[in-house]
């Protein structure tokens, strides 16, 4: 298959990487710079060298901020059969987006970076694929992932936004409050280093990603949440309450089954 992709940044590179032993692969980035290191793919720098390309397949792999608009920069110049892709972390107006265009398309989300996680071994990691999405993109991107090892799942481009609002909102959340309260002086616990390991992980990732993630709509009730099950502990422990503390434990540890 000919595919392109949109935005040499750490996920595009890397979708080339894994794209091009089996498929005919270019990218597109306007800036030179960041197009030095690819390899086995064709370097794209200009909308005219994409519609020479007439590729079968688009992914857009550009900052969320900017990915719509990449696409309707892009649109004009693909052939007509071009299905349409995009791995946003968020999903929130793309179903609209894509019902504009008539055009096929698949969403997906692959659920790791490439600044952190190990993409020798990706067995450990997940990516959702939008059911909404056309019949043959997502057969594509079922090998795809599934040659990667990765677990798959299915959601509705609602299902997503709430599901990526649970599972990465309260941990990117409660690190990032856990990170902001940190001051220069050494802290031997296990626990702790556990802590700032992970912490340390999650900021090297793009603060755009970030960001993103935390952007989703879904995000505030699940912060919300945070706030209220801080403002109970907090209550506790200004009380000493024993009694308290051992039934907050213990919902604790019964939600942790």
């Amino acid at each position: 298959m000919k595919i392109c992709v949109l935005g040499a940044g750490k996920m595009g590179t890397w979708l080339t990487d894994a794209l091009c032993l089996q498929h005919e692969v270019a990218i597109y980035d306007v800036d030179k710079e960041r197009l030095r290191y690819v390899f086995n793919t064709q370097r794209l720098t200009t909308l005219e060298e994409i519609r020479e390309f007439a590729p079968e397949l688009l992914i857009n792999s550009v900052n969320l901020k900017y990915t719509i608009k990449a696409f309707e920069e892009v649109l004009p110049y693909l052939p007509d059969g071009c299905i349409l892709s995009d791995i946003a972390s968020v999903k929130t107006g793309f179903q609209e987006f894509y019902k504009q265009t008539g055009r096929r398309f698949v969403s997906t989300h692959p659920m790791f970076g490439p600044t952190f996680a190990n993409l020798k071994d990706l067995s450990a990691h997940h990516a959702i694929i939008i059911t909404e999405s056309d019949h043959m993109g997502k057969a594509f991107f079922k090998d795809f992932f599934g040659s990667l090892g990765l677990n798959i799942h299915q959601y509705s481009f609602d299902e997503h936004d709430e599901t990526i609002a649970y599972s990465l909102s309260i941990p990117f959340s409660s690190t990032l409050v856990f990170a902001a309260c940190m001051k220069k002086q050494d802290a031997p616990g296990t626990t702790f280093r556990k802590h700032m390991d992970i912490a340390k992980g999650l900021l090297s990732e793009d603060d755009y990603l970030l960001t993103e993630i935390l952007f989703n709509p879904y995000t505030i009730g699940q912060v919300e949440q945070i706030r209220k099950e801080l403002k109970e502990l907090l209550e506790l422990i200004g009380k000493r309450d024993s009694d308290g503390m051992q039934k907050f434990l213990g919902k604790v540890r019964k939600n942790l089954e």
